[in-house]
């Protein structure tokens, strides 16, 4: 067993805790103690970014408070602190008997037309997925709309739970004219319906998407591991293939405390 990241301070200090991931790295902070930043929100956000590069992997320990405050030379309320925010963003947890340990990173999806299973494989995330419903149903006025079919129109409703390292990250709920491919559960639970959809030939060109936020119903916030209330990221989107068509309309809830949509924004004129 290796051990875990060498935290250091400004001073130089150091915090070495046990690991069960392999490969040892050092992890200097830069702790400016003249700086207006808070001291908490400086190791808050050096940690964070740790965590964001697979410095502190998941399952890396960083000691309990009163090891790391002496090791950094930092107060135990200013380590408290910075920890608890990263708690809060559900990065940490900590562990009785254990301490605090590295659950994941928060994913940070781009604005695109690609499926959430192919970012999450490629940002090295683990996905994996629980089918939750998959039949065929009536369009609703809604779906209808989307679609640009007829109300009451057969489409094939399928409903998963995307898991990431085991932890749920979002609720998604998709409609797909039927016919247009057959959606087998076992396939749905091992790879993304984009990529199905691409193997059953249908090319995706680009799509009509929104997103929002509100509070989790108790429902939700049971299968997402949420508190009731808790705040959700709500998306919508039409995608559309190279003939125009409209090939899948998707309802989705996304963990706030796990994931945030990442876009850029240029000036014109």
């Amino acid at each position: 067993m290796t051990g875990l990241p060498v935290i250091r301070a400004h001073d130089y200090a150091r915090a070495v805790t046990p690991s069960p991931s392999p490969g040892p790295a050092d992890l200097e902070f830069d702790l400016d103690r003249s700086s207006p930043v808070p001291l908490y929100y400086q190791l808050a956000q050096q940690l964070e970014s740790a965590i964001e590069h697979g410095t502190l992997p998941p399952g890396s320990l960083l000691g309990n408070e009163i090891e790391l405050a002496n090791r950094l030379g930092l107060s135990r309320p200013t380590v408290r602190q910075g920890i608890q925010s990263l708690v809060d963003k559900g990065l940490l947890v900590r562990r009785r008997g254990i301490g605090t340990q590295v659950v994941h990173s928060q994913v940070k999806r781009p604005l695109e037309l690609s499926s959430l299973y192919d970012d999450l494989e490629t940002a090295g995330q683990h996905p994996s997925t629980r089918v939750l419903r998959n039949e065929i149903r009536p369009a609703s006025a809604e779906v209808a709309a989307a679609l640009g079919i007829s109300e009451g129109a057969e489409v094939a409703v399928v409903e998963r739970l995307r898991l990431t390292h085991g932890q749920p990250m979002a609720q998604l709920r998709n409609h797909v004219p039927a016919g247009l491919l057959e959606l087998d559960t076992d396939r749905l639970e091992s790879t993304g319906l984009y990529r199905m959809m691409r193997s059953a030939g249908v090319t995706l060109h680009s799509a009509n998407q929104s997103i929002g936020a509100r509070e989790a119903t108790a429902e939700e916030a049971e299968l997402l591991e949420e508190p009731e209330g808790a705040a959700l990221l709500t998306m919508r989107r039409t995608a559309y293939d190279n003939t125009g068509r409209a090939v899948e309309y998707g309802s989705h809830v996304y963990r706030a405390s796990r994931y945030t949509f990442q876009f850029q924004l240029l000036v014109r004129g």
